[in-house]
Order: structure tokens, then sequence, then C-alpha cells
């Protein structure tokens, strides 16, 4: 089949990964993968990634406001292609690249990777354009009750295809860990919370430095990786602690999986989620997983056997963190059970597999 995944860009985004993987494993299978942009120039730094890994790279720029010219822009790009099925990831994509493939005679897939807010102008243009795809995807049970609950898609179309992940490229790497921590000026000897994210109100690093702020010591340190519009705000707010040098705000990165060997426990503070893709990311690396219970995340982490989850409240999720911080051993015993059931649940092979079936459906429907 020839598949083009439509992006609102090629930034560093749980979705965007999702979509890269989900590319990769389809070019493997034999199928001409295009990955498009809506983003004006330059491409974010995921556009190299989609090329290694096989995928044509395209930018269908959207012009300011509502640009009433992007759906015949993108209906003559998949029609150029010869496009079978769109696979739309997110509002943007959806209210564009729906209309645009049906124009372009391709079958349409729209994935929802979160609750998506917004105005009641912006809602309407989704529910009309999610009457144009074959079928309205969550990423968890949670989204797709969010979905039901917003009507963004009729109960026939949604259906539930929780994210995989590559998993060869995460696992416990001693040598890797060492080095990172020496990059760091991380103690070997110390213990690691660490969280990955962007960084803005919805993840909610704010409450995670609460909460660690009174166990931080030579023994403990924290570390936040992701960029975003409230990182400085973050950043001011580690300048104020007792002792600055525990706690590291790298911005963002592109070797995540490098940086989570150097953890020993994965933390997310969120108020809202879908699936976070970090979160099975995390336990393939073998790490337990202390979060807020939002969104997805219950339904990834057991909760005693492969991490804890608490509300979104200071106290408790310090009380989680002291207990694994506390008690070495068991921090990784529920991390080795983590792998375990990541290695079981989450893989990039199952997603695609979920995935082609309903993009073999959607094209006979098409046909039809």
């Amino acid at each position: 089949m020839v598949i083009v995944h439509v992006l609102s860009s090629f930034g560093v985004g749980g979705q965007e990964r999702v979509a890269l993987d989900l590319a990769a494993s389809q070019v493997r299978r034999g199928h001409r993968v295009i990955a498009v942009s809506l983003a004006p120039a330059p491409d974010g730094p995921l556009a190299a990634e989609f090329r290694a890994a096989g995928a044509e790279v395209v930018r269908v720029a959207k012009g300011p406001g509502t640009d009433a010219t992007l759906v015949p822009r993108l209906a003559w790009t998949f029609r150029r292609r010869k496009a079978d099925v769109v696979h739309t990831h997110n509002p943007l994509p959806l209210i564009y690249g729906a209309p645009a493939a049906r124009l372009a005679g391709a079958a349409a897939i729209h994935t929802k990777h979160g609750i998506n807010p917004g105005s009641r102008g912006h809602r309407f243009l989704r529910k009309q354009a999610a009457k144009l795809v074959s079928s309205f995807v969550a990423v968890s049970t949670v989204t797709a009750q969010q979905a039901r609950t917003q009507r963004d898609a009729s109960d026939a179309r949604i259906v539930v295809v929780p994210n995989g992940i590559r998993l060869e490229k995460f696992g416990p790497d001693p040598v890797t860990r060492a080095a990172v921590r020496a990059e760091l000026g991380i103690p070997a000897r110390a213990v690691v919370v660490g969280t990955v994210g962007r960084v803005d109100e919805f993840k909610n690093q704010p409450l995670l430095l609460m909460a660690i702020a009174p166990l931080l010591g030579p023994d403990v340190h924290v570390v936040f990786v992701g960029d975003g519009p409230t990182r400085e705000a973050l950043e001011a707010s580690v300048k104020a602690l007792t002792d600055p040098g525990k706690a590291h705000v790298l911005g963002r990165r592109m070797d995540v999986a490098r940086l989570l060997t150097a953890f020993d426990i994965f933390c997310l503070s969120s108020k809202s989620e879908g699936l976070p893709l970090v979160v099975p990311e995390a336990m393939a690396s073998g790490l337990p997983v202390v979060s807020t219970a939002v969104g997805g995340i219950p339904g990834v982490v057991d909760e005693g056997e492969t991490g804890f989850l608490t509300a979104v409240d200071e106290v408790e999720l310090r009380d989680r963190l002291k207990r694994l911080v506390d008690d070495p051993a068991k921090a990784r015993a529920m991390g080795a059970r983590a792998r375990e059931v990541a290695l079981e649940r989450y893989s990039a092979e199952r997603m695609t597999d979920d995935y082609l079936e309903l993009y073999e459906r959607a094209v006979k429907e098409q046909r039809r």
C-alpha cells in the first residue's frame, strides 16, 4: 500500500514518535510511506528520522488562520503519490487531511493521541472531518471514552489501538549508564528520578519538582528532559532550590533511550494524558514508574507491581517516590517486572499489525 501519515509538524513529541515508529515498521513490511508536515519551514528534527526510516518526507505548510487552500493542496499531494491510505494524527491534520483524502480517492484513518481541547468552532470542524474517516482510533480506553464524551466521532467508528514502541532501542546498559552520569555530574551511587516530556502546563513538571525537592541530596538527583513553553519557569524554580545542582534540566534531547539508562525511577506528574509513549519506553528500559493516574496510564502501570499510581497531589507523589528512593532493591525488582510487561504488551510490530488491519478494511470500503 501507499500510506501517508499527516502530522502537524516534525517536532519531537509523542504523536510524532508513534507515527515514526509506525512508518518505520510499515516500510520494513514493504509498504511505501510518505510523512507530511503541515508546519512551515524549517522542518523539525524528526524529519531526518523519517527519511532514515525509509519514508518520503513532504512539507505542505498551512497558511495563517483558516487556510482554504490547504485541502486542495493536500489532495493534490495525495493523488500525485497514488495514496491508498491517509492516516492523520491529532486535530489539525484531521480537519484538513480527511477531506483531502476523500478528494484524492484515498481511505482515511485518524488517531486521537490525547484529550485535544479546543474552541467550539475547532471542535465542530473536527467532528465534520471525523465523518470522513473509516476508523477513529484512540490510543487507550480512556482516550476512547473522552472521544465519546466530546462526541468527536460516532461510536461505530471509534477503535482502540494502544501505542507500541521499537523495543530493541530500550534496555538496561551499565556502560551507557556510567557515561551519561559522568556527563551530567551525577555520582554512580546516587538514586536518579527522571522524567521526559514536553515542558508545559499539562505535563506539570513543577509538581514533580515540589514533590522531590525535600528528598534531594548528595545521593538523590532529579532529571528533566524536554522543552516547551514553561521551561523557563521550571529552570527558575530549580535555581530557587537550596541545592540547585541536584536538579538537572536538559532541554530537548534526541538520545532519550540513552538517557533512560541513567535513571533509577521514572516519574510522570501530568494533569492529563492520552497514552504517553515514554511510559512503556521507561518500562522497557527496566525502570519502575511513578505516575499520576491520568489518561491511559492506569492501563499501562500495574499498581504495586511495575510502579505506583497517584492523584495529582504533591504529598502523595512524594510518598511513592520516597518508597522507591529508600528501597533500591524494591525499585530494581519493580523495574525488572516493568521490562517484562513492556516486552509482552507494547511492541511496535503488534501496533503495526493492528493498524494494517484497519487500513485494509478501509481500502476495501473505499473501493466499494
